[in-house]
């Protein structure tokens, strides 16, 4: 598959939105000075390799041209927004290295989750960093650069940090949910784990207000993607009892599990937008974008959905992307594949950034969210 250009750019026009085939009014652009975003993998530019250990080549490969803190071969969804808005990408808030802040931070961590959760991170991949302390981390953050740029007697002194008024205009994104249906998943049963969907949304929805209550006010909220047709787990799945693949090859319970945490999901967010009156909450179908994807693969340019690029998964022997392993005496070592840009999962879990960038062109234009705006107009309220 080959790609001419980036087909995301930033456009200043007022845009018409459309409901079911009627205009409803013009919308104007939004004045979006900076991002903050919290998540996990999916969004993580970088926190969770300054905390613990960098990514391995070839993370990285295909854009930054080394390992670049985000698992994939390039660029994320969240820095297509980023380029969308044209705004730099967004350093990791845990990196103290080369970062600048004056357009905004990232707190996403790989392996976040929204509720803490009992288990160690090393053993489980489970990040220390979930949801409400990568609010307490904004807080902190908000509070020390507004102090430090309200102290600089210079500008040089500011240019690294955010102005204190952006915080009210900035856009923040959230993508996170995954891993507690993940861990869920390793842990619970079926019915268990629905169970605790409730309280996970519940959490969620405390981590907006709290960040409400700071004075943000652009809420751009993605749903969880089809954990089930993530290449690591279907790999190793042999002889599958009727029913257990949906018809796309992936596994349904799981995919069912996403689904019932992204209908509670936005359910919330609907009421959040009634508690939270002057915020404007955008709800995000990505699980349709991603599902979309891999169910037309071939249509779209890629090859088989389930392939994986980097890393080594047969016969239940997993050695991950960049990593050496022996097997059966003989040295392996988990390299990327020939055509990154052909391929839809980078390492068996997270996607590629020729994936990235066409989730991001469905997602970015409003068509899968609700209200059905694009993400340049997320400033407006829509009633």
């Amino acid at each position: 598959m080959e790609f001419t250009g980036v087909l995301i750019v930033p456009f200043l026009v007022v845009s018409v939105l459309i409901v079911e085939g009627e205009e409803v009014m013009a919308l104007p652009p939004c004045d979006i000075p900076a991002i903050y975003n919290f998540g996990d993998s999916n969004s993580d530019t970088g926190g969770i390799a300054a905390a613990f250990f960098p990514m391995a080549a070839p993370c990285g490969e295909t854009f930054f041209g080394r390992p670049a803190g985000r698992g994939s071969d390039g660029r994320l969804i969240i820095d297509f927004i980023a380029d969308h808005l044209g705004l730099p990408h967004l350093s990791a808030y845990l990196d103290s290295i080369g970062t600048n802040f004056q357009h905004g931070a990232n707190f996403a961590t790989g392996g976040a989750t929204i509720r803490q959760q009992n288990e160690s991170w090393f053993e489980h991949g489970v990040s220390p960093f979930p949801l409400d302390i990568q609010v307490e981390h904004h807080n902190q953050f908000q509070e020390r650069t507004t102090y430090f740029y309200n102290q600089a007697k210079e500008p040089s002194d500011r240019i690294r940090l955010p102005r204190p008024e952006d915080f009210s205009k900035a856009l923040y994104t959230f993508d996170i949910g995954q891993n507690d249906i993940a861990a869920g998943l390793r842990t619970l049963s079926i019915e268990k784990l629905r169970a605790t969907i409730p309280n996970i949304v519940n959490q969620f929805a405390a981590a907006v207000q709290g960040i409400y209550e700071k004075g943000g006010r652009i809420f751009w909220v993605h749903n969880t993607g089809p954990i089930g047709c993530l290449p690591v787990s279907t790999v190793n799945v042999h002889d599958p009892l009727p029913g257990y693949l949906d018809e796309k090859g992936c596994i349904k319970d799981q995919n069912d599990m996403a689904a019932e945490f992204n209908k509670q999901l936005k359910d919330k967010v609907i009421q959040l937008r009634a508690k939270l009156p002057q915020a404007t909450l955008t709800y995000v179908d990505v699980y349709s974008a991603k599902y979309g994807l891999i169910s037309n693969a071939k249509n779209q340019g890629f090859e088989d959905p389930f392939k994986i690029c980097c890393g080594y998964h047969k016969n239940s022997i997993d050695v991950w992307c960049g990593n050496n392993a022996t097997i059966n005496g003989t040295e392996v070592y988990a390299g990327s594949c020939t055509n990154p840009s052909a391929v839809i999962s980078w390492d068996g879990v997270h996607y590629t950034e020729a994936a990235n960038l066409w989730i991001a062109n469905h997602i970015i234009n409003g068509s899968l969210s609700d209200p059905p705006i694009p993400i340049t107009q997320a400033c407006n309220t829509i009633l």
